[in-house]
């Protein structure tokens, strides 16, 4: 047992170094040869453990991203040989289950890259047919929506892998997933452009093409074994749940996932996952002036025009709205996640820096606004602290603010009617 521990951990130090050396400026084809005598026995969980134990020395997540595709295409022969007899395909899972979609996903992801994005690429001359032109912006159109499937890997399955101390993978990950999103928006733009430079775009969009595939690969050989060695049956139940919510990526429609459980089982986790808030009692709330029963404030709460999260003097999510105009997606998974992974590591430290202000009182409250779309979304940061002064957490608010600004004249209640 010493010897296998001893094995594993001189394998991860010589992974480490691997990684440090491409970080140094070493090649590809450099590192390649001293790597292929590391294979024998690599696990995708032992690359995630490698990232995470470069974070924990120290290293800046962003360097990891910004080394992650050329290390993933070092490692990816040897976990594609590995994962050959044994791999996962959408069939080895049930219909609706989270891994089924996110895989069902991706293959249909894969036929739009090669049979519309690349084809229409190709036909995308100097001078394009008004119809070509239209074709490659259907085809990266319908790309820009991946939005929804990383926005369920980042909203559902990263909390729970923080939950189990699988920090880094996430993070480098959800990275990447911005570069992605940045980069087919900035395709957009170019194609936007009244003499669009079909030079510039095709480099971009073979970019573009190339780094979802090799996100494909993260997802489906390194992502997704992890996930089925650590996740409950409880927490797939969740995700599934949660889901639909977040919405879909080139799927119309997506199956509910029913466990192959026994009935008992089924009742017994439907009991401790699927309405958690049967034990709130009706008893009256009282407040400085008046008192509410908790379903009173539960719809006064949600009727309000805007999205509320509330994160707790800890820096754990404790509380959001639901109401009919969401903004941003808030998954009932992010229920006790820290803030700092609910947004992207890119502003990750502008988060921090904000509630660290207000927490120590160098702020009350901090304000952005942003357009987004047809919305004009107003974004502000309030301390929220007792009548003591202790602070108690962060209450964000964003709302849509477009039709406020549009406001003219006046309209009084003798109006109401008109």
């Amino acid at each position: 047992m010493s010897e296998f521990i001893n094995n594993r951990e001189y394998r991860q130090e010589q992974l480490k170094e691997l990684i440090k050396r491409l970080h140094d400026g070493a090649t590809v084809d450099e590192v390649k040869a001293d790597f292929d005598k590391l294979t024998t026995g690599i696990s995708a969980i032992e690359i995630t453990e490698m990232e995470q134990a470069l974070v924990n020395e120290g290293m800046p997540v962003e360097e990891i991203q910004r080394l992650c595709d050329v290390h993933a295409s070092v490692f990816k022969g040897s976990i594609e040989d590995i994962h050959a007899e044994d791999g996962f395909s959408v069939s080895d899972f049930d219909e609706g289950h989270p891994i089924h979609t996110l895989k069902k996903e991706n293959r249909v992801i894969e036929d739009l890259l090669e049979n519309r994005v690349l084809r229409y690429l190709d036909e995308y001359t100097e001078y394009p047919s008004i119809e070509r032109e239209a074709n490659l912006v259907d085809a990266i159109n319908k790309l820009a929506t991946i939005d929804k499937h990383y926005s369920r890997k980042e909203n559902l399955l990263f909390p729970y892998m923080e939950k189990y101390d699988i920090t880094a993978p996430p993070q480098v990950m959800w990275g990447v997933d911005d570069e992605i999103r940045d980069k087919i928006k900035a395709v957009q733009r170019l194609l936007g452009d009244k003499k669009p430079a079909v030079a510039e775009i095709n480099t971009r969009v073979r970019e573009v093409v190339d780094q979802v595939g090799e996100m494909i690969f993260k997802e489906e050989e390194i992502m997704i074994p992890m996930l089925l060695e650590t996740f409950t049956m409880e927490e797939w139940i969740e995700i599934e749940k949660a889901s639909a919510e977040i919405g879909y990526t080139l799927l119309h429609a997506v199956k509910r996932w029913i466990p192959k459980v026994t009935e008992k089982s089924v009742g017994e986790i439907s009991a401790s996952v699927v309405e958690k808030s049967d034990d709130v009692t009706s008893q009256n709330i009282k407040f400085d002036a008046g008192a509410l029963s908790p379903e009173e404030i539960n719809s006064i709460l949600n009727t309000l025009p805007l999205d509320m999260t509330f994160v707790g003097a800890d820096d754990r999510v404790k509380y959001f709205t639901q109401g009919k105009e969401r903004i941003f997606d808030r998954p009932i998974t992010i229920i006790g996640r820290e803030v700092k992974n609910c947004h992207p590591p890119k502003s990750v430290h502008i988060v921090e820096q904000i509630v660290e202000d207000l927490r120590t009182g160098v702020k009350d409250h901090e304000d952005f606004w942003i357009r987004m779309g047809e919305m004009f979304v107003y974004i502000r940061y309030f301390a929220v602290r007792n009548k003591a002064g202790e602070f108690l957490g962060t209450l964000e608010l964003t709302q849509n603010i477009k039709p406020i600004t549009e406001l003219e004249g006046e309209k009084r209640l003798r109006d109401a009617d008109k």
